[in-house]
């Protein structure tokens, strides 16, 4: 079993940055794909990046070159650093965990552990 728990969502104007972490506990964190995906209004669930074998990254298009995604292994936890924000970046922010086996996950359908989320809202 993994919890997650995800912090650092909040209101900020386009321009602007946030960090949101992701506290992971039950097992070690090394050999699961750590991924971050979003959920706007009246949307469904989208990936937005992923951290794999403890170096390996990738994001979706429309984040790339804005958002970072890192990991802490000491602390067992993962963050999404969020730059340049825009208003079509608000959404509720999810953290989601998956044994992968050296694999990258991007679908939702491919992880069993999800935070319960935090909101990312950005004004105009």
């Amino acid at each position: 079993q993994v919890q997650l728990v995800e912090s650092g969502g909040g209101l900020v104007q386009a321009g602007g940055s946030l960090r949101l972490s992701c506290a992971s506990s039950g097992r070690s964190s090394s050999g699961l794909s750590m991924g971050w995906f979003r959920q706007g209004p009246g949307k469904e669930r989208e990936f937005v990046a992923v951290s794999w074998s403890g170096v390996n990254t990738h994001y979706a298009d429309s984040v790339k070159g804005r958002f970072t995604i890192s990991r802490d292994t000491a602390k067992s936890t993962v963050y999404l650093q969020m730059n340049n924000l825009k208003p079509e970046d608000t959404a509720v922010y999810y953290c989601a965990a998956q044994a992968s086996y050296g694999v990258g996950l991007t679908r939702v359908a491919d992880y069993k552990y999800w935070g319960q989320g935090t909101q990312v809202t950005v004004s105009s």
